[in-house]
């Protein structure tokens, strides 16, 4: 059976009674600490910029600071401070040949949430231009 979930922000979406299914509760309840060291993930993909970065790495594999840089539209210092965030938080890596830096993504799970991100953004946009026709 599918459920039908409503987008409001009025009253309708709070319970009108307390009530706790405990059998529900004691079988989550464990599992919430499976959740540590998702929130900094995310947040590092709430910023415009990581986001850019991350998709960008995404897309080419890798690619140099200035190319990073020029692709984003933005300063070589600016793009280096975010890929340089990214890659202390265990989500970008680097290598260095000659002159130049090169990143790249740390593994596949980054590209994996910022691609679902991408999609899931482009379904919300057309669900937007779909209601309002």
């Amino acid at each position: 059976m599918e459920l039908e979930y409503q987008r409001t922000t009025d009253e309708t979406d709070v319970c009108e009674i307390q009530t706790v299914d405990e059998a529900k509760v004691n079988r989550l309840r464990p599992k919430m600490s499976e959740t540590e060291g998702v929130a900094p993930l995310f947040k590092a993909l709430a910023d415009d910029t990581r986001a850019k970065i991350i998709y960008a790495l995404a897309l080419e594999g890798e690619l140099c600071v200035c190319d990073v840089a020029a692709t984003i539209n933005s300063s070589i210092a600016n793009t280096s401070h975010h890929l340089r965030l990214l890659r202390n938080m265990g989500l970008a890596r680097h290598r260095k040949d000659g002159k130049l830096v090169y990143y790249a993504l740390d593994d596949d799970h980054v590209r994996h949430l910022i691609m679902c991100g991408i999609e899931h953004a482009s379904e919300l946009k057309q669900s937007k231009k779909t209601t309002r026709s």
